[in-house]
């Protein structure tokens, strides 16, 4: 019922071309896309890919299903986010799963980049989740999660197994 609940939102959002605020009333700043609330500790799940080849748009983030590893696309090149190569994901309940083509929804002006969720303004931004030292915070994280970790103020990414750390 959530799930049907965030589709619902964000499909109803992008028809406005606005932007969108989950989990919380207002967003901080009119530079934003799409902002989660940061009262709970939860984190946003990249989408499992078993097959990468077609991607091609920079600034893609994916959990590899190959290598069980967070991947950013930059420059064409793809770059690990997981420091650890022990990643565990569970892909049962995708294996007998179709795809759907069309399944996508665009924030912002709307183009032709495939893609689950594209946040498509060239002026607005995606803030991750925020959760204090996820690590210790997260009960259960799932494979492919990225937060924001407020306390060590970087970007936390976790492969099914570790969490690994990134700060610019």
């Amino acid at each position: 019922m959530k799930r049907v609940l965030l589709i619902s939102m964000l499909f109803i959002g992008s028809l406005y071309n606005g932007q969108i605020a989950i989990g919380k009333s207002e967003l901080t700043n009119e530079s934003v896309s799409l902002e989660f609330s940061d009262a709970e500790n939860r984190g946003l799940i990249l989408p499992y890919v078993e097959d990468k080849t077609g991607i091609t748009e920079n600034g893609t983030f994916i959990f590899d299903t190959t290598d069980k590893k967070v991947k950013l696309l930059s420059s064409g090149v793809w770059h690990d986010l997981s420091v650890d190569p022990g990643g565990v994901v569970d892909l049962s309940d995708q294996k007998d799963r179709e795809e759907n083509a069309d399944g996508k929804v665009g924030i912002g002006k709307q183009s032709a980049v495939m893609g689950i969720l594209v946040l498509e303004d060239s002026d607005k931004a995606m803030i991750l989740p925020k959760v204090a030292s996820p690590h210790l915070n997260i009960i259960n994280p799932s494979a492919g999660m990225m937060v924001y970790d407020t306390v060590a103020r970087q970007l936390a990414v976790y492969n099914g197994s570790v969490w690994s750390f990134w700060k610019p």
